[in-house]
This record gives structure tokens, C-alpha cells and sequence, in this order.
């Protein structure tokens, strides 16, 4: 009985535990008694959900509470000001109490790492709330400080609400359990969507609601998400991704490469499947959350990828990032203010000032190209704050060098293709047929492994784009709307999935670990995809992970299946008669369970 109410580091409370929905099976039976009593149903919620976080993340369920009080009562008294300076200062003490707390767990090794690099300090990090849980008596290490699960994705919320609150989209919540049951409700608690305040308070003073095929429409995205997690991301990653990814050298290019476009299903399926649940269980209660994934590798650009990748961040980030720097507007102070802490942040990680040099080099030709040809301002301003969001977004996720070259390549990717949008199919071929040339010549004269990748990317995209110049000079008239989407969805899988090599590498690590082992990672993969194949071992390399590679290719087919074929399969399966579906339901758990590997694996964006 104690083990039920104590916290195991070890085994925390997973979507993918039967432990789990024999909890859900307690907290449901609890709140039909409520569910039409609204003060009280949110209560019980709000007290469920703070000992879901308990058996997720411990004694951090104080830090939690705290911060949802002190933001409860920062948006009260911001409300009650009348005055626009007191408004400001209220909000801004919020934000800071907010971040205080995110960086000091998320960033604090890196802070202290940076100060003391600059000031020839030597600070030591050490877990200041342990120390103060010794004091009381408890019995923790300060040697290191630990994340508190979720803590991106809550202390988020809490900025939206003091926004909403500030900008009077949303009027405060009264009543304190209200507003603790908005900030904890656990289907999104640890891993998100982000639920933006203006969306889901309104929720809150509902009565319940849920129709017959909602009910059915729930129950199909707890399966699909449990399907996702177990059958494609668990499976694929413990029988052929990990592996590789902790010994690139040991496998071929062949295998890298897969492992490198198999990882990005895994994620994907690993997220969106932690989403697809968290919507389930909050609609079996009448609580719609946002929609978190839109087929993202149906994707034809990066810009598109990022509409539909993350979108709760996304949109986070373009609302109060993108947008308060100007957005595609025009550069602010607090643009250039961004770029030079980045270059500050790449110098740090890097360890070489040369990195954030070049970076204040590349801001300083574009302000010189603004001066002197203003009809590019607007686009060179708004490429500006796209890249610092992306390297916003890239650091949120881990200060570590390999976020950093993450968010910067998609960064990169963003900016090209507004460029590459503008241009006719003749400069389009014209710039690709120099760019195979260098990077043939540079893999002639400097043979390296990234320049024969570089060279046969290159190609590829020369393939392609001549073909349609060819078809254009030649007259042709009929529009391949659909093979040209093929390919722009291609391409965009292709570059995302390379971006992803250096998201992987490091993303299970801790700082202190993630930049070095990272850059090998990376570069051991780089070396192997890009170095010699024996093409006559391919074969039995596919036969030996057939398993695996059968599962990769029918979830990228599922997965860019038309989306209207989609809904009518959800909402047939909605409909199906309550007895039917249950033994669908017991059938699907049976098959689903058959994947599970010996440990449970914890979901990728627990650690963000």
C-alpha cells in the first residue's frame, strides 16, 4: 500500500503502465460523481493531478504548487492595477519568477559556466532546494541538480496566462483551484500541448459534456497514441536506432542513414503519440486540448514542417517571441539584443570566440545590406527574428551546442526557402549546378565524408529541378501538381532528418556531457553514411531488421495516408456500437502489448 503513494525515481506514472489506467479508471469513477458540480469537479482534478505529478516527479510537486500560487495571485493583482506602469512592473516580476525558475534548473550549469569563463570565476552549481530539504530533515544530493519533469511545458502555460491576463484577452481565474487544476491538469502536465490560457479557462466553467461519438473519437486516440508509442517509436528504437546511435562505427552507412530517417518517425511517433493520448483521456472528461500534430512530414517546405510539428510551441513562440521582436515586420532592439547573446551563448559552447565572432560579423553585413539597399529591409528583418526564434527554440530544448546547431540548421532551412520560393526554375537549376560542382571539386581535391553527402544531395536536387527546367524551356504546359508535391515532401523529409542528427545525438545526456559526445556522434555518422558502401550486404542487412524496417515503411504509409481517408476511418470507428468497440479495444491492447520491450521507455520529451 505504500509503494501506491510513494515516489519511485525509477518508475514514474507512464500513459504506457496498466498502472496508469488503473489509476485513470479511480480518478474517472471519482469525477463522474462531479462531473456537473464545477467548483468541485476542478478541485478534484486539480488535487489528482498534483499526485500525478507527485508519482512523476517526487518532491517537485512543491515547486509546482508554489509557482501556481505566486502566479494566481501576479495576475489577480496586475488585473486590480489601473494604473499602465504598475501593470508592466507586476507582469514583469511574473515573467522573472517564471524563468528564474526555468533557468535555474535547466540552465543553471550553463550560466555558471559562462560566468565563469568571463569573470575567471569559479562558481560550483549545487542543488539549493535539496540543501533546503536537508535542513528540514530530508535526506538528498546536492551534488547535481535534477529536472523537474514538465517544467517547460507548465512554467510556458503560466507565461501565457500573466500574457492573456496583461493584454486583457482573459479576465483572471477567482478561485485558486481553479486556475492550480489549469496549470496541472495531468494528460499534458509532463509533455505538453501547451495550453494556452485564453483556450482552455473558458473550459473550466463548462458544464460536462461528452456525446456518443466524442466518446468513441477518445477512445480511438488513446489507442492510436498507445499504438504510436509501443509499436513504432519503443519497438523501432530498442531493436535498431539506439543501438546504432551508441555505436555509429560499428554499422554501416547503410544502417546509419536508416537509423537517421528512422529516428524521425520514432520521434514523431513518440511525441505525437504522448498527444494523441493526453487528447484522449482530457476529451473522455468534456476538455478539448489543441491539436499538437498535422502530419508533419507531409510538409513541402520547412516553414510548412514547422506549421505542423510542435504547433503549441510553435505558436508559443511565434506569439510572444516572434511576433513582440517584430515578426515579419521589422527589427527591434530586442532582435540585435538577441544576436549578440547568442553569439555570446555559441562562443561559450563552441569554446572558441571565433564562433560568436562570425555570428555578430554575419548581423553586421546584413545591417550594412539594410542601409544600403532599403527595399531589403523588411525581408533581411524578418529572416533576422525567424533565425533567433529558432535558436530560442533549439536552446528550450537543452543548452548544449547540439540544440544550438539544431535550431541554427532550421533556422537556415526557413531562410533559404524564402529565397528559394522567389526564384524562377532557371536560377534555381543555374544555383544547384554550381553547388554540385563545388562539392564535387572540394571531394576531389579535400576527400571528406561530408562533402561526397553534400555531393550526392546535390545532385539529387540538380535531378530534379533540370528535369522541370527542361520540361519548362520545352514548352510543356500540364502542371505535375502531385509529383512535384512528392518531391518537395521528399526534400523537406530528407533536410529534417538531417537536422535531427544533431538532435539525437546529445538529447539524452546532461550538459556537462552533451556537447563532446554529441560532435562525435555526429561526425561518426557523417563518416559512415558518407564514406565507402558495400552495396552487396545491403540486402541482408534489410532481411536481418526486416521487422524493423517493415514497421518503419507501413508507419511513414499510415502516416501520409490523405487526411480525409483518415477522419472517415476515426469517425467509423466512433460509431461502432459500444459492445463491438469494446472488444476492438481489447483486441488492439492485446496487439499492442505484444511490442513492449522489457522497460518501459520513458517518452522523448519527458527530459525537455
Amino acid at each position: 500500500m505504500n509503494n501506491l503513494f510513494s515516489f519511485d525515481a525509477n518508475a514514474p506514472l507512464l500513459f504506457t503502465q496498466f498502472y496508469f489506467w488503473a489509476f485513470f479508471a479511480i480518478v474517472f469513477a471519482g469525477f463522474t460523481l462531479l462531473h456537473n458540480k464545477i467548483l468541485l469537479r476542478n478541485a478534484y482534478l486539480c488535487f489528482v493531478s498534483l499526485f500525478f505529478y507527485y508519482k512523476t516527479s517526487g518532491l517537485f510537486v512543491s515547486l509546482l504548487i508554489f509557482t501556481t500560487i505566486c502566479n494566481y495571485y501576479s495576475a489577480r493583482w496586475m488585473f486590480r492595477s489601473h494604473h499602465p506602469v504598475w501593470k508592466t512592473i507586476q507582469l514583469t516580476f511574473g515573467l522573472i519568477l517564471n524563468l528564474f525558475f526555468l533557468f535555474y534548473f535547466k540552465y543553471a550549469y550553463f550560466l555558471t559556466d559562462m560566468v565563469n569563463n568571463l569573470f575567471g570565476t569559479q562558481f560550483i552549481v549545487f542543488d539549493a532546494f535539496a540543501d533546503i530539504g536537508n535542513l528540514l530533515g530530508g535526506k538528498f544530493d546536492v551534488s547535481s541538480i535534477l529536472l523537474p519533469v514538465g517544467i517547460s511545458f507548465y512554467t510556458f502555460q503560466n507565461i501565457s496566462y500573466l500574457m492573456d491576463v496583461f493584454r486583457k484577452r482573459i479576465e483572471p481565474v477567482k478561485e485558486i483551484l481553479n486556475f492550480g487544476f489549469y496549470v496541472s491538469f495531468f494528460p499534458q502536465l509532463v509533455a505538453g500541448p501547451i495550453v494556452r490560457a485564453s483556450e482552455f479557462i473558458p473550459q473550466l466553467y463548462k458544464k460536462y459534456e461528452l456525446t456518443r461519438e466524442q466518446f468513441g473519437i477518445a477512445v480511438f486516440w488513446i489507442l492510436n497514441g498507445l499504438a504510436k508509442k509501443i509499436i513504432l517509436s519503443d519497438y523501432i528504437a530498442v531493436n535498431f536506432i539506439d543501438r546504432v546511435f551508441d555505436n555509429p562505427t560499428m554499422f554501416s552507412g547503410f544502417e546509419n542513414l536508416a537509423a537517421l530517417f528512422g529516428y524521425s518517425l520514432q520521434v514523431y511517433a513518440d511525441f505525437s503519440g504522448y498527444t494523441d493520448i493526453a487528447i484522449g483521456v482530457a476529451l473522455l472528461m468534456g476538455f478539448h486540448l489543441p491539436k499538437n500534430f498535422n502530419s508533419p512530414y507531409k510538409a513541402t517546405n520547412p516553414g510548412n514542417f514547422w506549421k505542423r510539428w510542435h504547433i503549441s510551441l510553435s505558436k508559443w513562440l511565434q506569439d510572444y517571441l516572434y511576433i513582440p521582436m517584430g515578426g515579419n515586420r521589422k527589427a527591434t532592439v530586442a532582435t540585435y539584443l538577441l544576436i549578440v547573446v547568442i553569439a555570446l551563448i555559441a562562443s561559450i559552447l563552441s569554446g572558441s570566440l571565433w564562433v560568436g565572432g562570425i555570428i555578430l560579423l554575419l548581423a553586421v553585413i546584413l545591417i550594412y545590406t539594410v542601409w544600403r539597399r532599403p527595399e531589403k529591409k523588411s525581408k533581411i528583418d524578418t529572416n533576422l527574428n525567424r533565425m533567433n526564434t529558432m535558436l530560442i527554440g533549439g536552446l528550450w530544448h537543452g543548452a548544449s551546442w547540439n540544440f544550438m546547431i539544431w535550431g541554427g540548421l532550421n533556422g537556415i532551412g526557413l531562410i533559404v526557402f524564402t529565397f528559394w520560393k522567389d526564384w524562377n526554375i532557371a536560377v534555381r537549376t543555374v544555383t544547384l549546378t554550381v553547388l554540385t560542382v563545388l562539392f564535387f571539386l572540394l571531394s576531389i581535391l579535400t576527400p571528406m565524408p561530408l562533402f561526397t553527402i553534400g555531393l550526392v544531395w546535390s545532385v539529387v536536387l540538380l535531378f530534379g529541378t533540370t528535369i522541370r527546367f527542361l520540361y519548362s524551356i520545352l514548352g510543356g504546359r500540364y502542371a505535375f501538381k502531385y509529383t512535384e508535391m512528392a518531391w518537395a515532401v521528399f526534400q523537406t523529409f530528407v533536410f529534417i532528418s538531417f537536422t535531427r542528427l544533431f538532435f539525437r545525438s546529445g538529447s539524452n545526456l546532461n550538459p556537462a556531457e552533451a556537447n563532446q559526445t554529441a560532435w562525435k556522434t555526429a561526425k561518426d555518422m557523417v563518416n559512415q553514411i558518407g564514406g565507402q558502401w558495400d552495396f552487396s550486404q545491403i540486402a541482408d542487412m534489410i532481411q536481418g531488421y526486416r521487422s524493423v524496417f517493415a514497421l518503419i515503411v507501413i508507419g511513414m504509409i499510415i502516416h501520409w495516408l490523405p487526411e480525409n481517408f483518415k477522419q472517415k476511418y476515426r469517425h467509423c470507428f466512433a460509431k461502432i456500437p459500444l459492445v463491438p468497440m469494446a472488444l476492438v479495444v481489447v483486441i488492439a491492447v492485446f496487439i499492442i502489448y505484444q511490442f513492449i520491450t522489457a522497460d518501459l521507455q520513458p517518452f522523448i520529451y519527458f527530459q525537455f
